[in-house]
């Protein structure tokens, strides 16, 4: 069977552009999960992302509903406000919500624990995984339609993806738990993600690169402080001059 070249270099670049868009889905993912008993997260991230995997292929076999998305519906302060930018920009606010609510938990302690803290189901979980990833998945998804001609290109980059990152959720999950300034830092992007959601539903498109590379530099400098912080320092012993050798 002959290969079209132009055919794999669309399905590595598909492969690598969902794997690169699923990084804040799996942080996002790693923090619902953490809500929930132990014996119960890898069940959560096994099944969101399962889940997750069938709405994008469900998303690309729509195509048809996928583009009326794009379609104007009305205009605020100049700008006009599709069906994708709504959804864009609730998933944003709900990122805005939920991540401030978390750092507000985190600073307030066991008191703000008590008082702000609401009960994670896994059910709970499940959905809220399912609505984050239609809206982490609306871009990749009409990127995809627009780089690739055949669906099984999109459909397999998707699921290729989708596995990818099954591997990897779990140990992100406990690094992110056990560590709990990065999950501060985890947090803080989830709030910059948010942001740039709602901006990008309000046609103010922030190249994803300057985001990429501020979360890259900002974890490359997390790690060596936690590297710094697990060293041990050998105590100098010093000598009593009160005591003879």
């Amino acid at each position: 069977m002959e290969f079209d070249l132009q055919i794999i270099i669309s399905l590595l670049t598909l492969v690598l552009l969902e794997i690169v868009l699923g990084i804040d889905n799996i942080v996002f993912i790693s923090i619902l999960t953490g809500k929930l008993p132990v014996s119960m997260q890898e069940k959560a991230r096994i099944t969101g992302l399962s889940l997750a995997m069938i709405t994008r292929i469900l998303l690309l076999l729509s195509l048809t509903l996928l583009m009326k998305l794009t379609y104007p519906l009305f205009i605020i302060f100049g700008n006009e406000i599709s069906g994708k930018d709504l959804i864009v920009i609730c998933g944003g606010i709900f990122l805005l919500t939920k991540s401030t609510r978390e750092i507000h938990e985190k600073l307030e302690g066991e008191e703000g624990e008590e008082n702000f803290r609401i009960k994670s189901s896994f059910a709970g979980v499940i959905t809220q995984i399912l609505l984050l990833d239609i809206v982490f998945s609306l871009d990749s998804v009409i990127t995809a339609i627009g780089m690739a001609n055949q669906i099984w290109v999109m459909v397999t980059a998707v699921v290729v993806a989708v596995i990818f990152m099954l591997f990897l959720s779990g140990k992100i999950s406990a690094f992110v738990n056990n560590h709990p300034t990065v999950k501060m830092l985890a947090l803080s992007f989830l709030l910059l993600i948010g942001i740039t959601l709602i901006a990008e539903g309000f046609d103010q498109h922030i190249p994803k690169g300057y985001i990429y590379f501020s979360m890259a530099f900002s974890l490359f400098v997390e790690m060596l402080n936690l590297k710094a912080k697990g060293r041990k320092v050998i105590p100098v012993k010093l000598r009593n001059p009160l005591i003879s050798e």
